[in-house]
């Protein structure tokens, strides 16, 4: 070997470390926004309406004394990762404020990921995804039934407090969901719907935000019965709560919706799902028809962020649920198998899709 081949090699095998180091602390990415939401940086930027002077940071974080000098490495980790943004605004010290990114994991903020965040980072969800390489060697239907002996669903049915947080994150997804969704051109899919099923619906942050918007509307929300437990139906206006089983039967309605819960199940279970909504709607000349919020990977205009979110997502529901996000050709199978005889995908809500699914 030569000494510029040589040097090639040596090139490669060092960039090829970086990367390396990459995949194996990225793990310190979720942790650094843990400790920054823990400490409320991200708050107290948010509170002083202004680019604030690291100073000024430091004087109002919880921390001792002996850590002050410290600060300085995580807000700069926090700019790296695209949370905080550095300005000298007119001054000698750093100010840093939010990025859009960073203004979601802002307490008083009513759209944001904190429930999210939590839930991700503690050890349920953690010892389900270190669980993968032990599930691939074994007959477990998921990941989370490998290092828990449950499934999902039985976990979360006897720990009230998980259930909070399970409902929390999905509420706070919709409220996102349905700010794009109601405010935009897509709300057309409502159009002429008179009433409406949403399906594993939870405390009803979607059905009711589609009620206040098309006030007409009849608006259901379906769930287990311990979710429908603990909903106070009585705070939300104009829908109503229905204890059932997706799996049993869906109430008749001209549309039934189903928000992010397809990715839950494998192939077989999906068919059934889409059997029991078609058996809920009236036909397609009658205005019946299924609506889908969910993801379609490999949608060749996505960014680098969205690839890579969208295959986060994917291995999650698999350490979670045994499941997976679909594609185009794997979404036209399940309609296909269900009978469903024409479909129209919308790629309207970033990293999901609207698909409108008709008898």
């Amino acid at each position: 070997m030569g000494e510029t081949e040589k040097h090639s090699s040596h090139v490669e095998l060092l960039q090829a470390e970086a990367q390396t180091w990459n995949h194996i602390l990225n793990y310190i990415d979720s942790a650094t926004l843990k400790c920054a939401v823990q400490l409320g940086i991200p708050d107290i930027i948010h509170n002083h309406a202004k680019p604030m002077p690291l100073c000024d940071l430091i004087a109002a974080l919880p921390i001792h004394p002996s850590k002050a000098p410290y600060i300085h490495r995580l807000t700069r980790f926090l700019v790296h990762s695209g949370l905080l943004s550095l300005t000298n605004s007119g001054q000698q010290e750093e100010c840093y404020s939010l990025t859009p990114a960073g203004r979601l994991v802002v307490k008083d903020e009513p759209i944001n990921l904190r429930a999210f965040l939590h839930i991700c980072n503690e050890y349920v969800f953690q010892k389900s995804c270190y669980s993968l390489g032990d599930w691939f060697q074994n007959d477990d239907p998921s990941p989370f039934s490998t290092a828990h002996g449950e499934k999902i669903w039985d976990y979360i049915s006897h720990e009230p407090g998980y259930n909070d947080v399970f409902n929390e994150v999905t509420a706070k997804d919709s409220q996102l969901l349905m700010e794009v969704l109601l405010s935009g051109e897509s709300k057309r899919v409502f159009d002429g719907v008179s009433s409406l099923v949403d399906v594993a619906g939870g405390k009803g942050a979607v059905a009711s935000a589609i009620a206040k918007c098309f006030p007409a509307m009849k608006c259901t929300v379906l769930d287990l019965p311990h979710v429908i437990a603990s909903v106070d139906a009585a705070s939300v206006d104009n829908v109503e709560f229905v204890a059932g089983n997706m799996f049993e039967k869906i109430p008749a309605a001209n549309a039934v919706l189903l928000k992010w819960i397809m990715h839950d199940w494998e192939d077989e279970e999906c068919v059934k799902i889409l059997k029991k909504c078609k058996e809920a709607i009236p036909s397609k000349e009658e205005g019946g028809k299924v609506i889908i919020i969910d993801m379609v990977i490999e949608d060749k205009k996505h960014d680098p962020c969205f690839s890579r979110a969208e295959l986060y997502m994917d291995l999650l529901v698999m350490a979670l649920y045994g499941s997976k996000e679909r594609n185009k050709k794997q979404w036209e199978k399940l309609f296909t198998e269900a009978g469903f005889s024409d479909y129209k995908i919308t790629p309207a809500l970033g990293l999901r899709s609207l698909i409108e699914l008709f008898p």
